[in-house]
């Protein structure tokens, strides 16, 4: 008797780490949903809770859950930003979050497996300048994963999150030039990390490879990191 593929959702999956995501874990076999608000294979938004609910209920059994859904919002000193903008990319990149683990977490609960792999940023840990909203709604990621997997520590299900440097995607079309070669010149490498090198580290903490870590942050900084 075969074993049924994992399956497994990724937010964010039209473009970017998420679609990087996803090519990866079909690679390894998972029947992979991809969702975004158009280009993917569910068309949604992580902000509306009853719409996750109902692809919840439509797709049935989930394995794996890649919440790669975010968005930069604006490149402004704090005194500059508004509560509408904070709402916004708070919404969207923490609430999203909290969203998608509250509709499918329950069922790998009941299951007694699962992978849950968040998505967050270096922003998250070091602060960006003139980033302070996004770098802001990356930490509660952190935290929402340090709390979460330690919540489901005995459930098998692993929750763990990612924090790349800058990466080649779309979402840093829209950052300031000037931003982008700051962030860049702190890591070590001197350049910019590929989507496909954050899906191999997607792919690894989405599997049954990974047993003994959760909660935990795994960076992918080409040495920027520095605990």
């Amino acid at each position: 008797m075969t074993t049924p593929a994992r399956t497994a959702l990724v937010t964010g999956g039209a473009s970017g780490l998420g679609a990087a995501a996803a090519e990866r874990l079909r690679a390894d076999g998972v029947k992979v949903t991809t969702l975004d608000l158009a280009g993917a294979d569910v068309q949604a938004d992580v902000t509306d809770e009853q719409a996750l609910r109902q692809l919840a209920a439509d797709i049935g059994p989930l394995d794996i859950l890649v919440n790669s859904a975010g968005i930069v919002g604006p490149n402004a000193p704090l005194v500059d930003t508004t509560p509408e903008q904070w709402r916004r990319v708070l919404d969207v990149n923490v609430v999203g979050t909290v969203n998608t683990m509250r509709a499918f977490v329950p069922g790998m609960r009941a299951r007694g497996w699962g992978r849950v792999v968040n998505f967050a940023s270096m922003a998250g840990k070091d602060g960006n300048p003139n980033l302070s909203i996004y770098s802001a709604s990356k930490a509660a990621v952190i935290a929402l994963t340090k709390s979460a997997g330690k919540e489901l520590a005995t459930s098998g299900v692993l929750v763990n999150v990612i924090t790349p440097a800058v990466i080649a995607t779309p979402m840093n079309d829209s950052t300031a030039p000037d931003v982008l070669e700051h962030i860049t010149g702190l890591i070590p490498m001197k350049r910019i990390g590929r989507p496909e090198e954050v899906a191999e580290l997607v792919a690894f903490l989405a599997s049954e490879r990974v047993s003994f870590s959760t909660g935990a942050v795994y960076d992918i900084s080409g040495g920027r990191a520095t605990y």
